[in-house]
């Protein structure tokens, strides 16, 4: 087993890696910018090392500096945790030339999947159903003749990246041109690449993810789905398991294509094959695969009782993963809410500022992976993800109800949060019924302002206050003119005398 772990991350993430290394005795190295010098990630190891810049490119996307600081610390291995540099496959062979572990699957398995025109030519060899779709085009007319053959409405979108960019919604030709040359500027700022493919868009569609996990030697299994649907500008709000829409017979179908995909490409540690479910056709297709640990996988260890991420630590010291596919159960519903800084009545544009005041949500069932505590600053250099926040039930219904009330409980204060907002979908009669899409909060009127920052709460008690004592002083004033025996005094004169 590893002695020293060097966490490649910030925030909630290099502090859950902490946890789950800190349980299996193994010290922990923290890296941090300028911006991140007080975090709470860097008090919570057992050494931190300074590495750059607040932006992202000079520091935690700096690999060269990264391994540097793990040799410097004499760490044995790199966790990547997700985001940064935990799906770029050049650095994991960096590390591996430094001789030391890279936590996560092979630099080929990474290059294999990060490519989605290559990793959907793999999945078709090995069975795996995909969405509709062409690759390998160049010219427009090209892309005229695939979407005319596919059938509009067709999704362009960039073939070496992820996370919405380079993705465009086309309903008919005559938006194809422009669509083109969009995606292609965005995912050549975004991945240096501006290759694209076209496939078939489905309106309606859920996005449902599977847990996969295997270990290097050839054994690997699926840990159950998630639902992923609410989403905003395709970036996922609130992920929950098991899925209401799946029945036994479908889940097992989609797990054993989950394992298909992942044997395709000889795949070890923990990973996730994300489909796109038709409800109508009842179909599914394979969308891509996310070669790390995501962000929500909370949810799955709640209802598995997995610790992830330790599993993560031992499959990469050599380990065997002792469950077989019969084996493992789930048990339970657990949802996570992703509570961010940011302003759902204005298009979800992120906010910043200092957290004034910031009261986590506790209590059975209820669990918080966060990275912030009160008069800590939420700055535009990263994501502003403030916290997870994951509720656990024994049915579908439970959870909801120990969600909203956890949200209730969860105060933040100096930066605008999307926390009414989760309540608003929550309590929505279309997420009760499991009916919300990947396009359902684009769909829906514009969302309500949420409650006022700490600062306005304090000016609006401040300003009625003294409307309070100014009516207070007037009438005391009035009292005393008419009680003034002296005629001749100032207080008596209208013509606005002031001493």
């Amino acid at each position: 087993m590893f002695k020293k772990i060097l966490i490649t991350n910030r925030g909630e993430i290099a502090i859950r890696v902490m946890r789950a290394c800190k349980e299996l005795g193994i010290q922990t190295v923290a890296v941090y910018s300028d911006a991140d010098k007080n975090s709470q990630h860097t008090q919570l190891a057992d050494e931190a090392i300074h590495i750059g810049a607040p932006a992202a490119k000079n520091s935690y996307l700096n690999a060269d500096v990264v391994i540097q600081a793990a040799l410097a610390s004499q760490a044995d291995a790199i966790h990547p945790g997700y985001g940064f540099l935990s799906e770029n496959a050049s650095f994991a062979l960096a590390v591996a030339s430094a001789n030391l572990t890279f936590i996560g699957p092979s630099a080929d398995s990474i290059r294999a999947m990060g490519d989605k025109a290559e990793s959907k030519i793999a999945m078709k060899r090995a069975g795996v159903p995909t969405v509709p779709g062409a690759e390998g085009l160049e010219s427009e007319s090209d892309f005229k003749k695939a979407a005319k053959e596919i059938g509009y409405p067709v999704l362009v979108k960039a073939a070496a990246g992820g996370g919405g960019k380079g993705m465009r919604v086309v309903n008919q030709a005559d938006e194809l041109h422009e669509a083109i040359e969009s995606a292609r500027r965005e995912a050549l700022n975004a991945f240096g690449d501006d290759r694209l493919l076209v496939e078939k868009y489905i309106p309606n569609a859920h996005h449902i993810e599977f847990q996969v996990f295997g270990d290097q030697h050839g054994h690997i299994v699926h840990l159950f789905e998630r639902e992923c649907s609410t989403q905003r500008r395709y970036q996922k709000i609130i992920e929950e398991t098991p899925s209401p829409l799946l029945t036994p017979e479908l889940r097992a179908k989609m797990g054993e294509a989950a394992v298909n995909a992942a044997r395709a490409v000889n795949y070890y540690n923990a990973g996730t094959v994300e489909f796109i479910f038709d409800p109508a056709l009842s179909s599914f297709f394979f969308l891509e695969m996310n070669t790390r640990l995501q962000v929500e996988h909370p949810v799955t260890e709640l209802t598995t009782g997995l610790d992830l991420v330790q599993w993560q630590i031992r499959v990469a010291a050599g380990e065997r993963f002792p469950y077989s596919q019969e084996q493992l159960t789930q048990r339970g519903h657990a949802i996570e809410c992703r509570v961010y800084a940011e302003d759902p009545a204005n298009g979800f544009l992120p906010s910043t500022g200092k957290l004034l005041q910031y009261i986590e949500s506790r209590g059975p069932g209820i669990r918080v992976d966060s990275g912030f505590r009160a008069d800590d600053e939420v700055t535009h250099f990263y994501d502003p993800l403030l916290a997870k926040l994951i509720a656990f039930g024994e049915s579908r219904e439970t959870a909801i109800q120990k969600m909203q009330s956890a949200l209730r409980d969860f105060v933040v204060h100096g930066v605008t949060t999307n926390i009414d907002f989760l309540q608003d979908v929550l309590a929505h009669p279309d997420f009760s019924a499991g009916e919300v899409s990947t396009k359902w909060v684009e769909s829906q009127p514009r969302w309500s302002q949420p409650n006022p920052s700490f600062e306005s709460l304090i000016a609006a008690s401040l300003a009625d206050q003294a409307i309070v004592n100014r009516q207070s002083s007037i009438e005391n004033r009035k009292s005393e003119i008419v009680n003034e025996p002296d005629p001749y005094s100032p207080w008596k004169n209208p013509n606005g005398f002031r001493n």
